[in-house]
């Protein structure tokens, strides 16, 4: 969920937490737009809004390796994403899009698919 160059993520997604956790409740699917500006995130969620494809606008913007899926980031246990992301995905209902949601990774534009 992020550019990993010089973060030390050794190529998880920027919104993984290290693993470890225990999945708890099942899993969840998400994809995800990373910006690193808000109003590019705005922007995004405008075009999203308007009808923009979410997959086309993930390969073209998002600074995430999971751009080349279409921000696709498969399912993933709870507990294994940044609060700040699991939450905004919890409160979403499949095939809903999120606002832009602000991680340490940078904005998010997130969208629940499973």
């Amino acid at each position: 969920m992020g550019k990993q160059k010089g973060k030390g993520q050794g190529g998880k997604s920027a919104g993984a937490k290290p693993s470890g956790d225990k999945n708890i409740g099942g899993k969840m699917r998400a994809s995800h737009i990373l910006v690193k500006k808000l109003s590019q995130a705005q922007q995004i969620k405008d075009d999203l809004d308007a009808g923009s494809d979410f997959k086309v606008l993930a390969e073209k913007f998002s600074d995430c390796p999971s751009k080349k899926k279409g921000g696709d980031l498969g399912f993933r246990p709870r507990g294994s994403l940044v609060k700040e992301f699991e939450d905004a995905l919890r409160s979403l209902k499949v095939g809903e899009i999120s606002g832009p949601v602000k991680t340490q990774f940078g904005y998010h534009i997130i969208k629940r698919t499973g």
